[in-house]
């Protein structure tokens, strides 16, 4: 008797404060070039290498749902934010395995990152054991105006690896962030749904 294929499921987490389009691109190339059964899309909680203080979870809850409702096999899960003290991705690696593997239904989880990430990767709590779970997917893109060097895969904890490619989109929410406190327009960087949470709920403004 053949042994079950395991299902593929992807794990994309960020701040999406806000989700933007390179954050919808990245989620699609994943789900297509991956070959994903599932794309589990987790909003952050209380992240550990945040300097600024984050929008407050609702919001950032509410436009990821509005942001990925039209990626295929998108789900946006809200553990995290449920999650008291600091997140940590390994955490969320661990629960989902232990939710979603068994013998019968195996499970191969992929963490996919952007290049900005992977580069610290070897910073964030228990990284070998975050390689050991899942295999990583690295989306190399542009970065965001202002970032420098290139991504060096020595940097990585052992493990494996699979690329998502993207054509360049240089743009960040810490830009959409700036655009939207002076009321600038922000349809061209986030979904229309969601550049319309922002103004209905005046998020960003400087007060």
């Amino acid at each position: 008797m053949s042994l079950a294929q395991p299902r593929r499921v992807g794990m994309f987490g960020g701040a999406f404060d806000p989700p933007h389009n390179a954050h919808i691109a990245l989620a699609r190339a994943a789900v297509e070039q991956l070959g994903l059964d599932e794309l589990r899309i987790f909003p952050t909680g209380q992240a550990w290498h945040k300097s600024r203080a984050l929008s407050a979870g609702e919001h950032r809850l509410a436009m990821a749902r509005l942001a990925f409702a039209g990626v295929p096999r998108a789900v946006v899960d809200e553990r995290e934010l449920r999650r008291s003290g600091h997140t940590y991705t390994v955490d969320t690696l661990r629960e989902l395995q232990a939710e979603l593997h068994t013998p019968k239904s195996p499970v191969q989880l992929l963490l996919v990152i952007g290049a900005d990430q992977a580069e610290a990767l070897h910073t964030w709590r228990e990284a070998d054991e975050i390689a050991r779970i899942a295999i990583i997917s690295i989306a190399a893109r542009a970065r965001p105006t202002g970032a420098g060097g290139t991504f060096d895969a020595s940097k990585l904890p052992a493990g494996r690896l699979e690329p998502v490619e993207l054509p360049p989109m240089p743009f960040s929410s810490t830009e959409i962030r700036a655009r939207a406190a002076t009321g600038a327009k922000i349809d061209d960087l986030v979904p229309v749904a969601v550049a319309r949470y922002i103004e209905q709920h005046h998020l960003y403004r400087i007060a």
